[in-house]
């Protein structure tokens, strides 16, 4: 049986040794490393080309939606999963919008997340159902000429046929969903003083 290779990247040492002990119950899922921060991660993830990376939200040197960004600009794209105690609608946009191929909730069941390992290393996505106010809290966050990447990234469309559509090159587009996760980050420190799951992003 094949086996997805699986980083795991958490601030808390208990859910780095949780996480990793669950996939060693696993026979198709297999941790190859785990990380404290973002910076960790990123020498980790260029090293050892994880299918998936297991990322929290909330990391003492930079949040998930930041690394998730940088994971994807590897020269071996990671494959990500936000894995968070805010992973209600707004942050599960706002992990979209990074580029994140999944988000799960901290609280969920140890089938249901590694039911989504399975699904992210496996190149589907597990981003749950996001209500139309979660939808309105971050378009309300975002600027209007953000509004109609927003939507398509929300439909599954690829980020080429993004730029083909809006009629910009790839770098613009790239370069404008960074923009749209560092505003998202701005907005939410700048009301509640809290990441943005906290603040902003949080229904």
């Amino acid at each position: 049986m094949s086996r997805f290779r699986v980083l795991v990247v958490d601030d808390h040492a208990a859910v780095r040794s949780g996480l990793t002990a669950l996939l060693s119950d696993e026979p198709d899922l297999r941790a190859v490393g785990a990380a404290a921060g973002a910076r960790e991660a990123l020498e980790l993830a260029e090293r050892l080309a994880p299918d998936v990376a297991v990322v929290d939200f909330q990391l003492g040197d930079r949040d998930g939606l930041t690394l998730c960004r940088q994971l994807k600009e590897l020269r071996r794209p990671t494959r990500v999963l936000l894995y968070s105690a805010y992973a209600d609608g707004p942050l599960a946009l706002a992990g979209v919008i990074a580029g994140a191929d999944g988000v799960v909730h901290k609280a969920a069941l140890a089938e249901d997340l590694c039911r989504a390992i399975r699904i992210v290393a496996g190149g589907g996505d597990a981003v749950p159902a996001i209500s139309p106010a979660s939808h309105a809290i971050v378009a309300e966050a975002l600027e209007a000429e953000d509004l109609p990447i927003l939507a398509m990234l929300v439909a599954g469309t690829e980020p080429e046929e993004i730029a083909g559509v809006l009629g910009v090159e790839s770098q613009w587009l790239a370069a404008r969903r960074w923009a749209m996760v560092e505003r998202l980050r701005r907005v939410s420190t700048r009301r509640a003083g809290t990441p943005v799951a906290r603040g902003a992003l949080h229904a």
